[in-house]
């Protein structure tokens, strides 16, 4: 990689830090964002060309998230059952794929059935990529590890964003999923071949190794699944992204109809939130390894409802754009010690097919949010919904955290 052998990239400083595998990994989570950072960022533009209010609008954002967090839960059970590779080719190019025909939609219908097979197509990526990285990361590393691979789908939200307003100013919404899924396909097949070489060559190392008896799991990995613990902290942690994730679907439609941004402008906003993940996911990680991932997700559980909740009952965009880099922060640093904790308390077996719970949830949570939060803001406003979201958080935070801090939130 870049002139290094295997023996040298593990012994330089980054190699130190993060396995070359895991720098493929990070590029990769790029490429499978490159046209699903596209719908939000692009919505003012859409809203216009098909005359939509909120609730039809909101469908756009749900038409992807919905199948999208359906389909972890089958790829992550096929993910453990038949290996991970074609799973992440699928979700790769058969993502940008879809990219392209959204970008050739002539029609709302057609729009909406594009970005629907986008979703089908997406799920198989992240049950997969975290269960793959974990295998060549000491526990004690595992939530750093993550967290850079985390920096491959922040990258992808922060800049995908910025080019599809500039290029949406110029020649309209449809061209920046066209630019940006042709080398998404193209990195996909490149990857797929990269990851065949590397399995074959660990099935030869495999073969020559001498099992010895009595020997501790290397990945730390636990024999049965703690469901209570295991299942307060999955409504915790998807709960908590979801509601983000929903309010921070209006935030470009927000700053045009109440702040008064250009268009191609709007996209700044969610850009600014994403841009957070290019260092805080790292951080999350590293943080989670060291005082526990249950205090880490607790904390942004808490903190989060609140700042929803005031987005726009200030009226100043200063604090609406803190706020959200607030939020980013936090969502970004929640993401490596969810993926950590759900790897660190499931049989290696069963890890791909948990994780795809844990993304069902968040995923899936967001697509139904937002026809809702839609809905509100169409007959209550912009103030009235992101209070009513970030209350109805805090709630669900304030009952997680108590039953998970009563047991071992060193976790």
């Amino acid at each position: 990689m870049n002139g290094l052998s295997g023996k040298s990239w593990r012994e330089s400083r980054i190699g130190r830090f993060v396995p070359g595998l895991v720098l493929l990994f990070a590029f990769a989570h790029f490429a499978h964002h490159l046209v699903t950072a596209l719908p939000v960022p692009l919505l003012p533009f859409i809203r216009d060309e098909f005359n939509l209010d909120y609730t039809s609008v909101a469908l756009v954002v749900s038409a992807f998230s919905i199948p999208y967090g359906f389909s972890q839960l089958p790829a992550g059970w096929l993910a453990d059952r038949f290996g991970a590779r074609r799973l992440i080719l699928v979700g790769i190019s058969g993502v940008a794929l879809s990219g392209l025909l959204v970008g050739l939609s002539t029609s709302y219908t057609m729009l909406l059935v594009a970005l629907f097979l986008m979703g089908v197509l997406g799920g198989g990526y992240h049950p997969s990529a975290p269960a793959a990285i974990s295998q060549v990361t000491e526990p004690s590393r595992r939530g750093r590890a993550l967290g850079f691979h985390m920096i491959g789908g922040s990258a992808s939200y922060f800049l995908a964003p910025l080019a599809a307003g500039a290029l949406a100013a110029v020649w309209g919404w449809r061209m920046p999923f066209v630019a940006l899924a042709v080398p998404a396909i193209i990195f996909g097949g490149v990857f797929f071949a990269i990851l065949g070489r590397r399995e074959r060559a660990a099935r030869t190392v495999r073969a020559s190794a001498q099992p010895v008896a009595g020997a501790a799991k290397p990945d730390g990995a636990v024999e049965k699944i703690d469901w209570l613990r295991m299942g307060t902290f999955l409504v915790l942690t998807s709960v908590s992204a979801a509601a983000v994730l929903a309010a921070v679907s209006f935030i470009p439609l927000y700053l045009v109809d109440v702040h008064g941004y250009a268009e191609h402008n709007a996209a700044i906003g969610v850009a600014l939130f994403y841009s957070t993940g290019l260092w805080s996911a790292v951080a999350g990680g590293y943080l989670s390894d060291r005082i526990g991932r249950v205090r880490v997700v607790v904390l942004f559980g808490l903190l989060a409802g609140p700042a929803v909740a005031i987005l726009d009952l200030t009226g100043s965009t200063l604090i609406v754009m803190g706020l959200l880099v607030f939020l980013g922060v936090g969502m970004y640093a929640r993401a490596p010690a969810s993926e950590s904790y759900v790897v660190g308390h499931t049989p290696g077996g069963k890890r791909s097919t948990v994780l795809g719970m844990y993304y069902f949830g968040s995923m899936e949570g967001s697509g139904v949010l937002a026809p809702v939060l839609g809905y509100l803001i169409d007959h209550y406003g912009f103030s009235t919904s992101f209070l009513f979201t970030g209350i109805g958080l805090l709630v669900v935070a304030i009952v997680c955290a108590v039953i998970l801090l009563r047991g071992s939130p060193s976790d």
